[in-house]
Formats: C-alpha cells, structure tokens, sequence
C-alpha cells in the first residue's frame, strides 16, 4: 500500500521486495543478491522458491534479473552499449537452463501497443531484430555460410482493441505451429520509483501477465498456458501517479488522502521525453538479444 491508501502496483520484483523488507513482512522463500559491476550497472537477483513468498509477493515461483544502468538516462552511449552487452549475457544464462540445444528455435514476441509510446517498446523491440527462420527454413543455415545460426523469428500480436483476441491465443496459434524451444516476450512495465524509469531491465523466467503493473491483468503468457519455457524481458515506461503524490505529500494528512486517491488512483504518468527512450531502449533490447542469439563468444566475455 502507499502511504496515501491505495495499492502502489510494480512489476519489478526488486521493488517488491524492498517494500516486503521495509515493512518488516515475513520473507521466507524470497532470496536477493546484488552485485555492482565495474562498469557501474548493478545486477541484482530475486528468486521466489516457495508458496509463502509466493503468497508474500505476489508472483509465481522463478528467477528475476534486474540490471540497474541509471546512466541510460543521461544519453549515455557507451552504458546503453554496456548495458546491452550486460543484457545478452543474462539472457545466455536464461537460455540454457530452459533449452538444452546449441542450435534453437525461438519466437520473439513485442506485446503492447505500437501506436502508443508507452507500450511500444516491445513491437519497436521486434522490428530491430535479426530475424533467421524464414532463411534457414527455406535455404538452409548454408545461406549464412554458418551451421551455428539459430532460428529466430518475430511476433507482434497487438493488443485485444485492434485484434479482438487475446494476446495468449494469438502466441498460442504460433507456438502450435512453429514449435518453438522457448519464446522471448518483450513488454513495457510499470515501476513504483521513478528513478527506474527508463534505466531498469528485468528478465524472469516466470512469463509474463500483460498489462498487470496498471491494472488490466489478461491470460498469463507462461510455460503453463504454452507448453514451452517463456523468457520475459520489460523496461519500466510509466509509474502511477498515485506514487508519486504519496512520496510527495505527508501522510498524516487526511484531507489531502481523501481528495487525491480517487483521482488519481489508475493514472499512470510516463516520462515527457518518451519516444526518445523508446527508441532507445527498443534498440538495447533488441542488439542484446542479437548478441544472445548469435551463438559467438561475445556474450561470455
């Protein structure tokens, strides 16, 4: 809760639990770690391994990546390259617990809206990849002059107000007829402190619940409902409004609670240089996940 009474919703798992330690809440189950690179990114480690921290956080058992780069927003190219490369190498990690196979067959999913900045960053993500499936499957990987080269393939499914399906279904119809070793989704999310905007990627292997960190919780897109591991990679875009006001005001005071919360309880504010960022951070995503995909030593290093 915010200090103002209404839910502050997050979809970083670091977030959650900073606050579960801040309010002294019972975490058993939870696991963290940090570890602060030389290059000045800090990656840090949240793993949910029972039903009590399950019930404690709110989210399924698994892993969560966090990887910090606070100079992203300073127009830094050579952190966005840092990060990228940071990003690739957690992404490898990923890959191999969940497939066994040097050479794989992967969908890339961009879930949100193109048309609005915010939740575009995972169709922007898409158009920036390298995309190998339909070359391997009809020339073969000699096309590449290389026997090392994974399928890749890309998948904007829109959101339910321009297809009239929901995004599960649609991934669903491809997983069935591709079937692919796993599947990557990409989506915008939403941060409880403002200082992760824009500067905060976080991967999972838990799937991923469309638009949950603003309240508009569809079908879960996870190995439950696929049939197949699922990979999740977002970058925070908005923050409720109802947190900013709640670190702004004293909570003491009644009048202010009253009037605030209910007109700005599912507002969500995003940052006035956003189809900048958006752009950038599509392209960070996307060149990481070229590098994981690549199958070279780059990622290793």
């Amino acid at each position: 809760m915010s200090e103002i009474g209404c839910p502050i919703r997050t979809d970083l798992a670091v977030e959650t639990q900073e606050s579960l330690k801040k309010a002294n809440s019972d975490m058993r189950g939870v696991k963290y770690s940090e570890k602060k690179l030389e290059n000045g990114i800090v990656v840090s480690v949240v793993t949910i391994d029972s039903e009590n921290a399950v019930k404690a956080t709110g989210r399924p058992k698994g892993r969560y990546v966090t990887i910090e780069a606070g100079q992203i927003n300073e127009e830094d190219e050579e952190c966005l390259a840092r990060a990228a490369k940071e990003l690739s190498r957690v992404l490898r990690e990923f890959v191999k617990s969940v497939c066994d196979k040097k050479i794989y067959h992967a969908i890339v999913v961009g879930l949100g809206n193109r048309n609005v900045t915010p939740d575009a960053l995972g169709p922007r993500t898409v158009d920036n990849l390298f995309i190998t499936r339909h070359i391997v499957k009809e020339y073969g990987r000699y096309a590449f002059g290389n026997e090392n080269v994974n399928s890749v393939c890309g998948l904007v499914p829109g959101v339910m107000a321009q297809t009239g399906m929901e995004c599960l279904e649609i991934i669903k119809g491809v997983v069935k007829e591709t079937k692919p070793d796993f599947v990557v989704t990409i989506d915008a999310l939403a941060a409880r402190s403002t200082k992760r905007l824009g500067c905060t990627i976080q991967l999972t292997d838990t799937g991923i619940v469309p638009g949950s960190g603003v309240g508009n919780h569809r079908e879960g897109i996870n190995r439950e409902n696929l049939g197949v591991p699922v990979i999740s990679i977002g970058i925070p875009t908005v923050i409720d409004a109802v947190t900013i006001v709640s670190d702004a005001v004293n909570a003491s005071r009644d009048n202010t609670k009253k009037m605030l919360s209910p007109k700005l309880n599912g507002m969500f504010v995003t940052p006035k240089d956003i189809d900048e960022k958006v752009k950038k951070l599509s392209g960070l995503i996307s060149e990481g996940i070229n590098m994981a995909f690549s199958n070279d030593e780059y990622g290793d290093e």
